[in-house]
């Protein structure tokens, strides 16, 4: 089983709402997901071929939603 590569948490605001912003590789695929600090409920997921990508279109998802 291929592990995690490049785990990183990122803690934003976006729209006055605290988020936390994950990344991780596995193989050639980048994930993000972006959860509400409290109650730790994840309202976007993205997956991509560069770290940018996800976390850009992660981002906009979540700015759209909140």
């Amino acid at each position: 089983m291929t592990q995690a590569e490049g785990y990183e948490v990122e803690r934003q605001t976006i729209k006055g709402t605290p988020v936390k912003i994950t990344s991780y590789q596995i193989g050639n695929i980048y994930y993000c997901h972006v959860a509400n600090e409290d109650p730790g409920a994840v309202f976007v997921r993205c997956e991509g071929d560069s770290r940018e990508q996800v976390l850009e279109a992660a981002i906009a998802k979540a700015t759209e939603r909140l």
